[in-house]
């Protein structure tokens, strides 16, 4: 369908407490906003959900009237997935709420809500949950998709703190979903993506963290095959205490970097330490940065881990251009790392980068039929990022990051991280993201969703009956 008849959408600004807003209105253009301004699509109308209850009647609008009906959370999707042209988007974002449990050390959030709150509410208990790398991603969307950051080797994925999860299905109805209760669609929100309702509220445990050794070595970039050699075989022996992702970069002109190093391209590892900083262990941990070839420059601090968390937000805020493509790996080849010295010494812009995340250490302790991420063998999940705030470069950085995952790509295990799929790669890609478990999450799709209301994802249609 495309549109809303306007007397359609006044009964639906009747029936909402939130904010219904439309092309003519004032805010429109900041409400369809998303992180990635690659990304311009305008809805037909924007229903910003206040709770459960403007949830259900946007579900049900919808249905009634036959609109296509995209979720937002946080707005990161880089795909940008969250909006269609002349459909309706059901907003989540007034939806931030953070609840600790200290003494259960458990903790919910609702469906709407930013890494950031969620880190600065239990961050006061010196609590956290294991969860991307910037504030600003969407608890939601992040979650749904698996979830992995500073924290995964330690803790595991997002997904396997999650205890819980309150969701508004297709026809209206909202269930709990537990080990206990609707144990099937549980399985499924862990890693399937928004493919099977809409989720109000998330409850996670809460695991110790507080303070965090947190340190940043970057190399010239010609000797990125030199310290990928050496980082493969470091870093998955290293303690489940220390991570660190390795990317290709120009570095940025500000702290901690010095001014000699400014807009130079580079190679190097962003560190987290969760382990005894008294004993000035991080130091001893990483006195092998020298191994590979000596660092343009080593810098270590502890810092708290929320401030961790927003250390990228202003070098990448919302509004820049954004394309990206990503990929699974169990090893980092010679042939892979090949491709990584080629494409890091073509980084097109400024801001373009390249980002290996370790997720094994404990997430390799969950097995992969125990929740829809397939890929617990995976050691490394890649992602190629073209970024620039300059619309004229959309080509150029849409080309490099195409043909860099394209030339790396049958180096990888096959499949990506489904939250790193991006722009219209097709139904095969969505299948490899998932292996052996696809299968199953159609099954769950037909259970819940069997009409595949919501199809604005990176979709898994419902299986035959």
């Amino acid at each position: 369908m495309s549109g809303i008849d306007a007397t359609a959408l006044d009964s639906l600004r009747a029936t909402l407490r939130g904010h219904v807003i439309a092309p003519q209105d004032d805010h429109y253009d900041d409400a369809r906003s998303l992180y990635n301004a690659m990304i311009d699509r305008r809805p037909a109308a924007i229903a910003q959900c206040m709770g459960a209850a403007d949830v259900r009647a946007t579900i049900a609008f919808a249905q009634e009237t036959g609109v296509d009906l995209a979720v937002r959370g946080g707005g990161h999707s880089g795909p940008g997935l969250c909006l269609i042209d002349d459909g309706l988007t059901l907003d989540l974002s007034p939806m931030r709420w953070v609840r600790v449990d200290p003494e259960a050390a458990t903790v919910q959030v609702g469906g709407g809500s930013q890494l950031g709150d969620l880190d600065h509410e239990t961050h006061a208990f010196g609590l956290g949950v294991p969860a991307g790398i910037m504030s600003t991603t969407g608890v939601g969307g992040l979650t749904l998709g698996g979830g992995h950051g500073h924290l995964t080797r330690r803790y595991g994925l997002t997904i396997d703190s999650l205890i819980a999860a309150d969701v508004v299905l297709a026809d209206g109805s909202l269930v709990t979903a537990s080990e206990k209760e609707h144990p099937d669609l549980f399985w499924a929100l862990r890693g399937g993506g928004g493919n099977f309702g809409v989720v109000t509220s998330f409850t996670y445990r809460l695991h110790p963290v507080h303070t965090v050794g947190v340190a940043a070595t970057v190399w010239p970039i010609d000797r990125t095959g030199d310290v990928l050699r050496w980082y493969r075989e470091f870093l998955p022996a290293a303690p489940q205490d220390l991570t660190g992702f390795f990317a290709v970069l120009v570095i940025p002109p500000g702290p901690p970097f010095p001014e000699p190093i400014h807009g130079q391209k580079m190679c190097g590892v962003i560190w987290c330490y969760t382990g005894d900083l008294e004993a000035d262990r991080l130091e001893e941990v990483l006195s092998v940065v020298n191994d590979p070839a000596p660092p343009a420059f080593h810098f270590t601090t502890p810092m708290p881990y929320p401030a961790l968390q927003t250390m990228f937000d202003e070098l990448i805020p919302k509004g820049l251009q954004w394309y990206w493509r990503g990929d699974f790996f169990d090893t980092i080849s010679d042939d892979a790392i090949a491709v990584h010295e080629r494409y890091g010494q073509g980084i097109p812009t400024d801001l373009s980068t390249m980002h290996l995340y370790p997720v094994d250490g404990a997430a390799h302790e969950v097995g992969p039929d125990e929740t829809a991420w397939a890929y617990r063998d995976a050691v490394w999940s890649g992602v190629i990022g073209g970024i620039d705030p300059d619309p004229a470069n959309d080509d150029l950085i849409r080309q490099w990051c195409v043909d860099y995952w394209t030339d790396l790509h049958q180096h990888s295990m096959g499949g990506s991280y489904v939250n790193f799929l991006g722009e219209a790669e097709g139904p095969e890609r969505v299948r490899s993201t998932y292996r052996g478990n696809y299968d199953r999450l159609a099954s769950v799709k037909r259970a819940y969703d069997p009409d595949s209301f919501f199809r604005a994802n990176q979709n898994i249609p419902p299986s035959a009956a």
